[in-house]
């Protein structure tokens, strides 16, 4: 068994989840916020057996697009280094085993 916690955009949380559902997955979400733009997210959590990680990592994959540098100015004559474009989008996924699952 695994745990999937996916940080997924606000605006495309929706979808995720109907896919899941759709796909007979549940998941347990929240909103949060971070990054260095403080954009507003839903992290979802999903209770999946091994055999079915693929499965819901795909459905989150079809849902979230790739994340998208957000262009900075720097001070003039100064040169943006890649560490200092913020990316937004796209899904931040941490997959970790469960040693005990159970519905109550």
């Amino acid at each position: 068994m695994k745990m999937v916690m996916a940080v997924v955009p606000k605006a495309g949380a929706n979808e995720v989840i109907n896919r899941l559902v759709a796909a007979g997955h549940t998941a347990t979400f929240t909103e949060t916020r971070g990054g260095v733009l403080r954009q507003a997210s839903q992290t979802l959590f999903i209770a999946v057996p091994d055999e079915k990680l693929e499965e819901v990592l795909c459905l989150i994959d079809r849902s979230c697009h790739a994340p998208v540098s957000l262009a900075r100015t720097g001070a003039p004559g100064q040169p943006v280094t890649p560490s200092e474009t913020p990316q937004v989008g796209g899904a931040i996924i941490f997959a970790w085993d469960i040693e005990r699952f159970q519905r109550y």
